[in-house]
């Protein structure tokens, strides 16, 4: 059975993109963009906006679907994932870790290839053109 999720492509003026560090399976511990399971009766894009605030603390704007991708689950599961651009609203804050993120940060491209990131995710957004 497939599990919907989102995950969101948020970059600063500077192009540097948002990642967290993520706390819980799958991928306990390596980094990954902001995101999650979309709860029953909420949209996409809302659980995007709300992964996005619960993992970061930045409000954020949802923009286009840049890719999907499906994932296997540690319990056999598939996670059906709609990956979307966002923005922050207003002024830029700095990032606050929370929910199921242990840490947060911006990075340049290089800093994300050097991380320890979830399986592919490099890959994936060098092929959705998000260093472009």
């Amino acid at each position: 059975m497939a599990v919907p999720c989102v995950g969101v492509v948020i970059r600063d003026s500077g192009g540097r993109l948002l990642v967290i560090q993520r706390r819980h399976e799958p991928s306990s511990a390596l980094w990954s963009i902001p995101g999650g399971r979309v709860e029953a009766g909420e949209s996409l894009e809302a659980a995007a906006r709300r992964e996005a605030l619960e993992e970061t603390g930045l409000d954020i704007v949802i923009g286009p679907v840049v890719g999907r991708v499906e994932l296997a689950g540690p319990l056999g599961e598939v996670y059906d994932v709609t990956d979307f651009a966002a923005t922050v609203v207003g002024r830029l804050a700095d990032p606050v870790a929370g929910d199921d993120a242990v840490d947060v940060r911006w990075v340049e491209r290089t800093e994300l290839e050097a991380l320890q990131t979830s399986p592919g995710l490099v890959e994936t957004l060098a092929t959705w053109g998000i260093w472009d």
